[in-house]
């Protein structure tokens, strides 16, 4: 474990190799699970921001599930998370020419439509961050759907820390991403 601010790295996200995978995937990973992406509690106003602007991009299906719906749900726990369609897929995701499942609030950014990108959790993934009462801890998510992610990021010999940089930079800054990298180095 690496400590770096008020942050904790597992050692998993510095030495497991990943590069997102597609073609292979799908996109799985915007429809598996029990729940939609998490959102921490300023990110709200974004979802609601761009609803109206991704539902071009939405089924009509999904948009009538926002509608009805909204962008985002409270469960049981208190977290917030993406409202999904049938309680699978985020209400989100759209399936590109090829079939797969992409985020139609990154498909905005894309377009120069938003200035938000997307929830951060989306942009972390296969990194999860745990609140802890004087830290977040950084840990790497084993997924079996995420297989081939691994199989390429070991093929192209990449770490999970390299492969979400500019994620980690957007969520915590350059200075802490300099950090990590040096201490990384100093192992």
């Amino acid at each position: 474990m690496i400590e770096v601010g008020n942050t904790l790295v597992s050692d998993d996200v510095i030495d497991e190799q990943f590069v997102c995978d597609l073609t292979k995937c799908k996109g799985a990973c915007c429809v598996e699970g029990d729940l939609g992406a998490p959102l921490l509690k300023e990110e709200l106003p974004e979802i609601e921001k761009v609803i109206e602007l991704v539902k071009p991009y939405l089924t009509k299906e999904a948009i009538e599930v926002l509608e009805k719906e909204g962008g985002y749900l409270l469960d049981e726990d208190g977290d917030y998370s993406t409202t999904t369609i049938n309680g699978k897929e985020c209400a989100f995701a759209f399936y590109d020419e090829k079939g797969i499942l992409k985020c139609s609030i990154e498909q905005a950014h894309k377009e120069g439509k938003t200035d938000w990108k997307k929830p951060i959790s989306c942009h972390l993934y296969p990194i999860r961050v745990a609140k802890l009462p004087d830290f977040e801890a950084l840990n790497y998510d084993r997924w079996q759907i995420c297989a081939p992610a691994c199989d390429l990021g070991k093929e192209l010999k990449v770490p999970v820390y390299k492969f979400l940089k500019d994620a980690l930079i957007r969520k915590y800054g350059e200075s802490w991403y300099a950090e990590l990298e040096e201490k990384v180095g100093n192992q």
